[in-house]
């Protein structure tokens, strides 16, 4: 590994822990209660007794993340080939998923709870809605920006609208479809958690919004945090594993690939 390259794992890790170790020198120089506002020691501890709980907490909020990253991809996916394949369906359909995803979640998750019995369906499409449009938009573009002069040498060689889709458009587009990949899989993180903060449904299939809520209600604000603190390593992750995977699909022929290994 390079230099610059290591420091570039190094260096964030060590302001992580500079700002780790002055928030607990200050939670005990000024004797902070820990229901107002806990250490990171306290955090730790408080991660490791309630772990049984918050794990099984964090697989379920996870799950509909990843099933609603799964969904907009499928449907994004196809979605944006159809729209690139007929202009005509896009300047008709597209304005519509502008609107779905200019909502705010929380103004419409309580109505797809009324409106599906199954919790856990409801939390779903709630996911799935947030995630939708960054793979939709980003496809579409990807597709509409292939190179026109290679599009004029696919066409003069006789080429169907569905070799140059396979064979031109889809390879061009997949630098922006990776790239809204990663943006959604944060989405999709966030939309489980907002659909059960508005759910505020409880039970053994509850998901860590709902653990943040009951350590409110409680004042185990160390729980709290730690539930928190789950959300936020399960975001990292996905949007590390999501660009290793942009890495590996790139890195032999996209020029951003290149650089960044360069």
């Amino acid at each position: 590994m390079k230099p610059e390259g290591l420091f570039g794992w190094v260096a964030p890790a060590l302001l992580g822990l500079l700002v780790l170790a002055t928030w607990e020198g200050l939670t005990r120089f000024y004797a902070v209660p820990a229901y107002v506002l806990p250490g990171p020691l306290a955090i730790l501890a408080a991660l490791v007794a309630d772990w049984p709980l918050l794990s099984a907490s964090l697989l379920v909020t996870l799950r509909i993340a990843l099933l609603a990253l799964l969904l907009a991809v499928g449907l994004g996916g196809l979605l944006a080939v159809v729209f690139a394949q007929s202009r005509w369906l896009e300047r008709a359909l597209f304005p519509y998923a502008v609107v779905l995803q200019v909502t705010p979640i929380v103004a419409i998750a309580p109505l797809i709870l009324i409106w599906v019995n199954d919790v856990t369906v409801a939390l779903l499409i709630c996911a799935w809605i947030v995630a939708f449009f960054p793979v939709l938009s980003n496809t579409v573009l990807g597709l509409n920006s292939a190179d026109r002069n290679l599009v004029e040498l696919f066409r003069l060689h006789g080429a169907t609208r569905w070799q140059a889709l396979w064979l031109l458009r889809l390879p061009s587009a997949l630098p922006f479809f990776l790239a809204g990949l990663r943006v959604a899989g944060g989405l999709a993180l966030i939309g489980a958690v907002v659909a059960e903060f508005v759910a505020g449904a409880g039970g053994t299939g509850s998901g860590l919004a709902f653990r943040i809520l009951e350590a409110g209600y409680q004042l185990k604000i160390p729980r709290m945090f730690a539930a928190l603190a789950l959300i936020s390593a399960c975001g990292v992750a996905i949007f590390a594993v999501l660009g290793l995977v942009q890495h590996l699909l790139l890195r032999r022929w996209h020029e951003s690939a290149l650089r960044a290994e360069g």
